[in-house]
C-alpha cells in the first residue's frame, strides 16, 4: 500500500489521506527524495526497488531531488484537513515543500546584547488637588446649613 502511495505522492506531489498514514508516507517518501539527492546508480536502483512506475523515479531523480539539493530534510509537508464525513477519520494533505530554503549564513560575530530600558517615570497628580476638591464640598454643605 506505501509502495502506490509514494509513487502516486511523487507523481503529483500531493495527495489526501488520513493523518496515520499521512506520517507514515513522510519518512518513506523523505527517504526516497535523500535517495534522489545522492543520485548515483545504487540509490536509483533502490528507488526504482521501491517506486513501482520508472517515470516516478525518473521524475525524482531529475526534477524532484534537484529541487532540494540544499535542503538538509523536511521536503513534506502534512496540513491537517479535518474530518472525513463518511467514517470520522481524521484526514489531512501531504505535500511536497515548494519554498526554497536560504541557508543561514554563520557568522563570527556574537549576538549583539540588548540593554532593557527602564520604565518612563509617570508624574502622579499631587495631593494638593485632592484637598482643593474637599473643601469645595464643605463649603457647599456649609451654604446649605445655613
Amino acid at each position: 500500500m506505501f509502495r502506490n502511495m509514494v509513487t502516486s505522492f511523487l507523481e503529483h506531489e500531493k495527495i489526501t489521506t488520513t493523518d496515520a498514514k499521512a506520517k507514515e508516507l513522510r519518512s518513506i517518501a523523505e527517504r526516497m527524495i535523500t535517495l534522489g539527492k545522492k543520485g548515483d546508480l545504487h540509490a536509483t536502483r533502490q528507488a526504482a526497488a521501491y517506486i513501482r512506475d520508472k517515470k516516478v523515479v525518473t521524475k525524482l531523480f531529475t526534477t524532484i531531488a534537484p529541487r532540494y539539493a540544499d535542503r538538509p530534510g523536511g521536503y513534506t509537508r502534512i496540513i491537517k484537513l479535518g474530518i472525513r464525513p463518511g467514517d470520522t477519520a481524521p484526514v489531512s494533505v501531504i505535500e511536497l515543500v515548494e519554498a526554497e530554503m536560504k541557508p543561514k549564513k554563520v557568522s563570527n560575530k556574537p549576538a549583539p546584547v540588548k540593554v532593557a530600558k527602564a520604565a518612563p517615570v509617570v508624574e502622579e497628580t499631587p495631593a494638593a488637588e485632592t484637598v482643593e476638591a474637599a473643601p469645595a464640598t464643605e463649603t457647599v454643605e456649609e451654604t446649605t446649613e445655613a
